[in-house]
């Protein structure tokens, strides 16, 4: 079938699951009515508005539910001149979750085709959105010889990472999100797309490249638009508004410039890190005030583990630092106050900071440039894009406190600078990021497939013959990654070609803040498993999501307090500096010399009914950690809600923290470098092979050994070295 002749483009965007409407959206009623519906109706709207397109269908289920508004009834929805809301029937009349559309897709599929047939006028592109979407555009596209450009906007691969930190187990993901379906989905699509459009660069390379029909040349990155008419420069009137008053009463001098950050209550977004740039620089306290809009509370204790973990360390660090009258941290704010607070910062001459550990694309960045403010932020991700593009700011090292503060104070001292800045990022958001700029960029890039009469057709890329991720290899980091750069090189390399099959985990005794910044100064890659503090943290990436489901599990019989007062005067025991602390993490240095023996702290513990897994390092590093919590059980959990087998699970071990990652069913290496250390008492141990090379060089050594790759187990005859 081919379009009948028109004057413009006639385009089709799939967007089936979750309530859409043209009016009033209800963002955030449930799972599947939230940024995507945002997206897709501001995306039609903006589309259709341009003079090359004739036609802008965004096609949805028709719910017919007493539970919901009659709006979603409606089969036909006028939005505008050119744009409208097309809604299909497909499976039973109520509203069900996206999980539950699976069997009734190749029906709404039949029905959609029959809709066009009966107007006698066919779409000439279809966009698809999400992984329902992107299987019937699959076949739409097919059938209609058109171009499938398509948007994931949320990938099967990372959100089961996501479930599984959450503490689901991987027959429960499936049972309950149809995950293998939804990942199949997922492989056609990218199969028969001719376009995927995502936000960031950062997508393609570290969430697309998940799946085996990952084709880079056929990806672009076009980041979302904003709306200006909500996110704009100060107008004179902002110190009137009830949230200025609210935010001005924190603070003894509120007329000095506003550091603002905004953002969700997660560990992740690092705010932390903020606070103590803040609070350890006396320049910088001197000439601004801080604000820290962390979500919305009435009672910090009501709030999920995490938030409220990250609440109360703001609060802690206020008081550490003395920040009263400095630092403001409302407890409520309203959605369209949002951008009076980015004008209030704006208008007061500060800047807006976004220190997050990950941050995937960056929304908050552009609202603030698009209000004018100068903005300090993380290098990772989407910022790096932002500021890239509108020259509006600085890239930190997230990690590092003093750098922010130094960023910050190089904008507050140069005036000139902050204007030019502000400038910078108000005519960047107006080039590259508002909605107008979204829709040249996105007809400029699929103009050439229309000029195809038929579909590009790519042959069929090969299947990786195994499931994905079914086995991993788990190193420490200090004592295996740090030497040998050349190796190190290699070993990257060797896991980045087997990625779709690997899963690589790094387990390390410091805290996640340490080991970050060691990872960055060795430019160590991401890992999809870290865990950290010894095996009482576990976070995923792509987004450094840390398992609560770990965290409940070790907290069982875990008393800190009770443990520092009972070894508070053991001779030869010396409690290691805060940084090197956790909440599931007791750490001292040990004087052997004089300090009683591991069996003797033990008994001690035990005799005041405390239970403890104590494990010792190098000779001087001694950790108390939940009894629940180790190295070597994390990576069991971990292999296990993964589905990894033990067997297919290769531990590269560094000191005596990792013995029991290596004992076991696992297969283990000691590389050369360690042999003398604690891990030579696992010698005569023929489950775990000592390398003749040191560092990565032994790792790769040990991969050969048993063909890791390949058939993942000993050789049947061992020359041990």
């Amino acid at each position: 079938m081919t379009t009948p002749p028109n004057n413009g483009l006639h385009i089709l965007l799939l967007s089936i699951h979750g309530l859409i409407r043209g009016h009033d959206l209800e963002l955030g009623r449930d799972a599947d009515t939230g940024g995507q519906t945002k997206y897709v109706l501001e995306l039609t709207r903006s589309l259709a508005r341009h003079p090359a397109v004739s036609g802008v269908d965004l096609v949805t289920r028709l719910i017919s539910d007493p539970q919901i508004s009659a709006d979603y009834a409606r089969p036909v929805e006028e939005l505008g001149d050119k744009a409208r809301i097309i809604r299909i029937i497909a499976g039973p009349d109520e509203y069900i979750a996206k999980e539950q559309l699976w069997d009734y897709l190749d029906t709404f599929a039949d029905n959609t085709l029959a809709f066009y047939r009966s107007e006698n006028r066919f779409p000439g592109l279809i966009h698809s959105h999400y992984a329902d979407g992107g299987y019937v555009g699959g076949i739409l596209a097919r059938l209609l010889a058109i171009p499938l450009i398509h948007t994931g906007h949320s990938l099967g691969r990372v959100k089961r990472r996501r479930l599984l930190a959450a503490g689901l187990h991987s027959a429960d993901i499936e049972k309950t999100y149809c995950m293998s379906r939804r990942i199949e989905a997922e492989e056609l699509t990218l199969a028969a797309a001719d376009l995927v459009i995502t936000s960031t660069s950062q997508e393609i390379e570290e969430q697309y490249e998940l799946y085996d029909h990952y084709q880079p040349q056929q990806m672009q990155v076009i980041p979302p638009g904003t709306d200006l008419s909500r996110f704009h420069p100060p107008q004179g009137d902002e110190w009137q508004a009830p949230i200025a008053l609210e935010l001005s009463r924190f603070f003894r001098q509120p007329e000095k410039p506003l550091i603002l950050a905004l953002s969700r209550p997660d560990a992740r977004k690092n705010i932390g890190i903020l606070v103590e740039a803040f609070g350890a620089s006396d320049r910088l306290r001197a000439m601004a005030n801080l604000v820290v809009v962390a979500g919305n509370r009435q009672d910090i204790t009501d709030l999920d583990d995490g938030a409220r973990t990250v609440i109360t360390d703001l609060l802690l660090q206020m008081d550490l630092y003395n920040l009263y009258g400095e630092m403001a941290l409302p407890k409520q704010h309203a959605p369209d106050e949002v951008p009076q607070i980015y004008r209030l910062a704006a208008a007061s001459g500060g800047l807006f900071v976004n220190p997050a550990l990950t941050e995937p694309f960056g929304l908050t960045l552009i609202e603030a440039a698009a209000s004018g403010l100068p903005i300090v932020a993380t290098e990772d991700g989407g910022p790096r894009d932002i500021i890239g593009n509108c020259h509006n700011g600085v890239l930190v090292d997230p990690l590092d406190s003093a750098a922010i503060a130094q960023a910050l104070l190089r904008i507050l001292d140069d005036h000139e600078l902050w204007q030019q800045y502000a400038a910078n990022g108000l005519n960047g958001v107006k080039r590259y990021y508002r909605w107008e700029t979204h829709t040249e960029r996105y007809l400029e890039i699929i103009t050439p497939l229309l000029k195809t009469v038929q579909t590009v057709v790519r042959p069929p890329l090969t299947r990786h013959p195994m499931r994905h991720h079914d086995r991993a290899i788990f190193t420490d980091l200090d004592q295996n990654l740090l030497g040998d750069r050349e190796a190190r090189q290699e070993l990257f390399q060797t896991l980045r070609h087997h990625r779709r099959s690997t899963t690589f985990g790094i387990a390390t005794g410091r805290r996640l803040d340490s080991a970050l910044r060691l990872m960055r100064e060795h430019s160590i890659p991401e890992p999809d498993v870290l865990i950290t503090s010894g095996g009482s943290e576990i976070y995923y990436y792509p987004e450094l999501t840390q398992d609560t489901g770990w965290t409940q599990h070790i907290d069982h019989q875990w008393n800190p307090a009770a443990i520092r007062r009972i070894l508070e005067n053991l001779p030869g025991l010396k409690l290691q500096p805060k940084s090197e602390q956790g909440r599931f993490k007791i750490s001292y240095y040990i004087d052997p010399a004089q300090a009683p023996s591991l069996e003797e702290i033990n008994s001690l513990l035990s005799l005041q009914e405390q239970t403890a897994n104590v494990t010792l390092s190098f000779g001087q590093f001694l950790d108390f950690l939940p009894i629940r919590a180790s190295k070597g059980q994390a990576l069991r959990y971990v292999s296990s809600r993964w589905d990894i087998p033990l067997q297919q699970v290769l531990a590269a071990g560094g000191s005596g923290s990792d013995e029991d990652m290596m004992r076991g069913n696992t297969l283990a290496v000691v590389v050369k470098n360690r042999h003398h250390e604690e891990l030579s008492q696992l010698v005569n141990l023929e489950s775990i092979y000592f390398a003749r090379h040191g560092y990565a060089q032994g790792i790769l050594e040990a991969i050969q050994y048993y063909d890791f790759f390949g058939d993942c187990r000993p050789p049947d005859s061992e020359i041990r070295p």
